[in-house]
């Protein structure tokens, strides 16, 4: 039984961890940026209610063997009842741009390259504000969902 949850900053590494994860464990990912913005939209979120919904789907229809990772603490936090393990990434502001500045083309997000080095600058912008946003997003929130959980947990940094 393996319900992982993996959370923390863009550009922290959840995306890979979780592809590493789910190969050797063969079991399925979810990443919540599927879930959360509206297909084929760039930065339109979905409702939340929606969202959640597709959350829960995943959550059943794939039994006692998952892994959702993302930096929505709001879906996080549903998730989080049913996780048996959590991995918090935090290696701070300098590795999350680096590794931003290396992410290759994600076809599950963008329609082409060129789309998604539009939304770079932005994305550079918002990585290193992480320590001092109060949103979902940010680091108090997801500290929150760290102290919050009593399984098994890992918190990777540097």
């Amino acid at each position: 039984m393996n319900r992982i949850l993996i959370f923390g900053n863009s550009g922290s590494g959840k995306s890979t961890l979780a592809q590493k994860l789910g190969q050797n464990l063969g079991i399925p990912i979810l990443d919540l940026d599927t879930i959360a913005w509206e297909p084929d939209q760039i930065a339109v979120r979905r409702s939340h209610v929606d969202a959640a919904k597709d959350l829960l789907e995943f959550i059943q229809n794939n039994n006692n063997n998952w892994i959702i990772e993302g930096c929505y603490s709001s879906l996080i936090e549903i998730a989080l009842e049913f996780a048996t393990e959590i991995y918090f990434l935090n290696p701070g502001i300098d590795k999350c741009l680096q590794n931003n500045s290396n992410r290759h083309w994600e076809p599950h997000k963008f329609k082409s390259s060129e789309e998604q080095t539009k939304t770079f600058e932005f994305l550079q912008n918002w990585i290193q504000q992480y320590e001092t946003r109060n949103d979902e997003f940010g680091y108090s929130s997801h500290r929150a969902l760290w102290d919050k959980f009593k399984g098994k947990k890992h918190e990777l940094t540097g």
